[in-house]
């Protein structure tokens, strides 16, 4: 049947059909515009919805950020440039296929790069209850067993923070202590990017699949870079 949990080569082929995986990586300079462009796209949310960020879930946060990025496309000339467009929830299969309807958060189609493989972000909520542990077990965890990001190199993991949480006091000790760090393989630990970013910076991980519709040695999808966004999501006082 075909809702069964095999893998699917039928279906990797047809995606893949002319590709060489994984792409290219995206340059650090693109990313980083790509990382400010969301940094103020929930910054100016945040100043006209200041009651639905406070107060919504994951998922009102994520369809505001949706609309607000896809404006920009008709308003923001830099960002036209760059992306053709961004979705929410977009249905997407897993690196063999054994899983067709996977759903990120944010696909953020480039406007020089296939369509079939969008730049990838998955966000949370970082509060009193919600932290780091399943910010990274239903999150980070996606990108390294192949659910989501597969055909790329890199990824965005954003953040919802409604407390005083900040990558370096909450993920960057978390991810640095043995266990964690074995068992999110990290590679690089967290680095901190430019301050005008906001709170931003960057792990790498190694990912635990291989492609299936790859002899090897190329089947290996080598290691994933994480960018983190952690916005503020707090009540405006």
């Amino acid at each position: 049947m075909s809702s069964a949990l095999a893998p699917r080569p039928d279906q990797i082929a047809e995606l893949t059909r002319g590709l060489d995986l994984p792409l290219a990586a995206i340059d650090d300079f693109h990313l980083q515009i790509l990382a400010e462009g969301v940094t103020q796209a929930f910054k100016d949310i945040r100043f006209d919805m200041p009651s639905t960020v406070a107060g919504g879930d994951e998922a009102e946060l994520t369809a505001l950020l949706e609309a607000r990025l896809n404006t920009m496309i008709d308003e923001e000339p830099l960002w036209r440039q760059l992306v053709a467009c961004v979705v929410r929830g977009k249905e997407s299969l897993s690196f063999d296929g054994t899983h067709l309807e996977k759903r990120p958060d944010l696909s953020i189609h480039l406007t020089d790069r296939s369509r079939r493989f969008p730049l990838i972000a998955e966000a949370k909520i970082i509060d009193a209850v919600k932290g780091e542990t399943l910010y990274c077990s239903q999150g980070v965890r996606r990108f390294l067993d192949g659910e989501y990001g597969w055909g790329g190199r890199e990824a965005f993991m954003i953040a919802y923070v409604r407390d005083e949480s900040t990558l370096a006091a909450r993920l960057a000790p978390y991810l640095a202590s043995p266990a964690q760090a074995a068992a999110y393989a990290v590679e690089d630990g967290f680095t901190a990017h430019d301050p005008a970013l906001g709170d931003c910076g960057r792990t790498r991980h190694g990912r635990s699949y291989l492609y299936a519709h790859i002899s090897p040695p190329a089947n290996d999808p080598g290691p994933i870079a994480l960018w983190h966004l952690w916005l503020d999501a707090s009540a405006i006082s």
